[in-house]
């Protein structure tokens, strides 16, 4: 009877999960477009805040580039590069600065070796093979009744959820490390600071809400797995 309404309760949780990721996957694109219609009072472009965030941090070998969508903006360590979607690149807004700011945030960590971005960093071809391999194994597990092939799929299921909560850190902190450079400047202050640091906040919720969903599923997998 327990394990039966654990199996109800569980369906309860990620259900749960869902809506509070889709709750926030809707706050993140709601806040950006609200802040993307307030312009800055400087009117320096996203790209070139960038650029001037990662000179006077003394990092010289990272490009700014512009890449093809919405909000796919990201810092590619791999080339060195920060990339910007196009509801960022060239515009003035203040969501536009943000996002812009905050990649650069993770461009600096990588050029000082933050520690939590250099683990995740390691730990994502591991993270890429327990994401393509988890679902099968759990998947074979159930319908061959291997209790062997789904313990090792919920193994690479926690390998995951591990890259997820090392994330956490690495996004808080480029984050953090955003505002306060944009402050540093003395161009953002006040009310203009604080809009910035709505759609940082908003966005990092995204994550916090992904890691919740999968460690909810996760429960529900043990539950599942014990109840066999």
């Amino acid at each position: 009877m327990f394990m039966l309404n654990f199996y109800f309760y569980g369906w309860g949780f990620i259900v749960l999960g869902t809506v509070i990721s889709m709750v926030a996957s809707f706050n993140v694109k709601r806040t950006f477009a609200k802040y993307s219609k307030v312009q800055s009072r400087d009117r320096t472009t996203a790209e070139e805040v960038s650029e001037a965030i990662l000179r006077n941090a003394g990092v010289h070998d990272v490009k700014v580039e512009h890449v093809r969508g919405n909000l796919t903006d990201h810092y590619d360590p791999r080339v060195k590069s920060v990339r910007l979607s196009d509801a960022v690149y060239g515009k003035i807004s203040v969501a536009s600065i943000g996002v812009a700011a905050h990649e650069c945030g993770h461009a600096i960590q990588h050029n000082g070796s933050y520690a939590p971005l250099a683990f995740r960093n390691k730990l994502l071809p591991v993270t890429n093979f327990g994401s393509s391999m988890s679902g099968p194994l759990i998947f074979s597990g159930f319908f061959f009744s291997m209790p062997a092939l789904l313990d090792w799929g919920i193994i690479l299921f926690c390998a995951v959820i591990l890259f997820q909560l090392i994330t956490l850190p690495v996004e808080f902190n480029a984050s953090a490390r955003a505002c306060e450079i944009l402050e540093s400047t003395g161009r953002y202050e006040g009310e203009e600071l604080k809009d910035v640091r709505k759609v940082l906040n908003a966005a990092a919720l995204t994550y916090v809400a992904a890691l919740l969903v999968s460690l909810l599923n996760l429960i529900r997998l043990i539950g599942l797995r014990n109840k066999r």
